[in-house]
């Protein structure tokens, strides 16, 4: 609006370039395609230039190589048009990728808010900590012996030490029952720990998941490992040993995180 002929074509061609449109520019809606729909509607609110956008899940339709391209050209144009962009998504690698703030929601509720690395590190929750992180932190019902100034998570018939920090906390707290949790990348085979059986193998070419069951419990259990090392077979007993640092502790009422 109030724009000379130019300059609508400059910015038309401007937003159409950026988002793979440049082709499309002759079709009718119904010629177009339900991703060439959304593009274009993510370039009718690029081309206003407004001072803030709210954009509901704009990606979802695109395919997966249009998806990554159009997610680095959006942080380009944030950072070059310097507006304050609310993005709705329910795809963590966007949210990881692109914040630089994250609000965790539940329900309508504000479950946690801070930089995407603070979340993932430090979640506020048991439901941050399952939500967050692909897969997400491996969660447990934990019971905690304390004696000798340390303390002990019984998850089933296996124990995990607690960092020396974190078991004060605990005892200060006259707890005797948590929610432990630990990320799958801090988790290694071993001959101690938490006795596990592998159910399968994900193979991802870098990586692999090892998707693993609690005997008695059932409860799941995932381990990210490099792909250099050899895996066990499914089926098989496995014990992981978890990186003592990396454990994390949440109050089994409230699901709030227990910080030392």
């Amino acid at each position: 609006r109030h724009l000379s002929a130019d300059e609508r074509e400059r910015l038309v061609t401007d937003a159409a370039s950026q988002l793979g449109l440049d082709d499309l520019l002759d079709r009718k809606p119904r010629q177009l395609s339900g991703g060439q729909r959304q593009r274009v509607a993510l370039a009718r609110a690029l081309v206003r230039r407004p001072e803030a956008f709210l954009m509901d899940e704009p990606l979802s339709n695109l395919d997966a190589k249009m998806r990554t391209q159009t997610r680095a050209d959006l942080v380009e144009l944030q950072q070059r048009l310097e507006a304050t962009f609310v993005y709705v998504t329910h795809d963590q690698v966007e949210a990881m990728t692109m914040a630089e703030r994250v609000a965790v929601m539940n329900e309508g509720r504000l479950q946690q808010l801070g930089p995407p690395q603070e979340v993932y590190d430090r979640p506020a929750n048991v439901f941050v900590a399952r939500f967050i992180g692909s897969p997400p932190m491996n969660t447990f019902a934990a019971s905690l012996d304390h004696e000798d100034g340390s303390a002990t998570a019984r998850i089933g018939e296996s124990l995990l030490e607690l960092p020396d920090a974190l078991a004060a906390t605990a005892r200060e707290r006259g707890l005797s029952e948590a929610v432990v949790g630990v990320r799958p990348e801090h988790l290694a085979p071993g001959s101690r720990g938490i006795e596990t059986k592998l159910r399968v193998v994900e193979s991802l070419g870098h990586e692999r998941l090892l998707v693993c069951e609690l005997p008695g419990s059932g409860e799941p259990l995932v381990a990210r490992r490099s792909a250099a090392e050899a895996a066990p077979d499914e089926g098989e007993s496995v014990r992981f040993v978890a990186d003592r640092d990396q454990l994390h502790l949440f109050d089994p009422v409230t699901t709030r995180r227990i910080d030392p």
